[in-house]
């Protein structure tokens, strides 16, 4: 049984504000430890449940944030950037399962903590065939193109009931319940991470019935950016189609195609961006 771990750090047990995730202030170096432990929790309860083999990618900010030295020593450890496949880095058809651990709802989510989708200053909207998505729903794309189910994810009450929404019936824990964009009601770590061991065993356990999230081709992604500067200069990509002002699109024959497409897209239009923001 091969489990594929995909960790981001928003979602992480008691984050509340961007200082805790941003590798130059001095908050992040005590949640960094804290991301680790999160991590750790999925990996035992992966392993009580029989997992064999269990490959972790960190996949926050530079992807440079778990511990290696206190991370469990039976899970290989992805890290650093840039990567092709980004926050699913390492996965393929050989896994039988994938967990999203410390991940956030998507852009635009009411009282969620630090909601955004990818970058979180130039990316306003995403859909995946006219479905507005989230993280979540572009790298759960990503696992069903190997035909791999995300069985659990991890991170407060929004991205859970945003997972839900769109998966199914998966495994999740709450580990804090979002007051608004920098509050949470945060649970006692002990609580936080006996959740996620259990959701990630439940997760093993119940593999057989989870969902693989196929999105029908040819798969289209569209982007609303924040500002007609990048859009303009990301259409000038081959195959990529200015929708209005704020808005690209791109269509390809399958979805691996399609999100590396959109990745490039992205990386186009973030070189407008500091002059967009100023």
């Amino acid at each position: 049984m091969k489990v594929f771990i995909s960790c981001d750090m928003e979602g992480v047990s008691g984050i509340t504000g961007p200082e805790e995730t941003n590798p130059k202030k001095d908050a992040y170096r005590r949640f960094r430890k804290i991301m680790t432990g999160d991590v750790n929790a999925a990996v035992e309860g992966a392993l009580l449940a029989g997992a064999t083999e269990i490959l972790v990618n960190d996949s926050h900010w530079d992807m440079r944030n778990i511990l290696v030295e206190e991370l469990n020593p039976k899970a290989q450890l992805i890290s650093g950037s840039d990567k092709p496949l980004s926050m699913m880095q390492g996965i393929d058809d050989s896994f039988d399962l994938a967990m999203f651990v410390g991940y956030h709802a998507r852009a635009g989510t009411a009282a969620a903590i630090m909601d955004h989708t990818i970058f979180g200053k130039m990316v306003v909207d995403v859909w995946i065939n006219e479905a507005l998505v989230g993280e979540t729903g572009i790298n759960a794309g990503i696992a069903g193109y190997f035909g791999v189910p995300v069985g659990a994810v991890t991170g407060d009450d929004k991205v859970t009931r945003e997972a839900m929404a769109l998966l199914g019936n998966i495994e999740t824990a709450v580990v804090k319940e979002s007051i608004d964009r920098y509050a949470a009601r945060c649970f006692p770590l002990g609580q936080s991470r006996e959740r996620i061991k259990n959701a990630a065993k439940r997760a093993v356990v119940r593999k057989g019935e989870l969902k693989v999230l196929k999105y029908p081709s040819p798969v289209k992604f569209k982007v609303r950016l924040a500002s007609s500067a990048e859009a303009a200069v990301a259409c000038t990509l081959h195959g990529v189609t200015r929708e209005d002002p704020r808005t690209v699109s791109l269509i390809a024959d399958d979805f691996l195609e399609a999100f590396r497409m959109f990745r490039a897209t992205l990386g186009l239009a973030s070189t407008k961006a500091d002059e967009a923001f100023g």
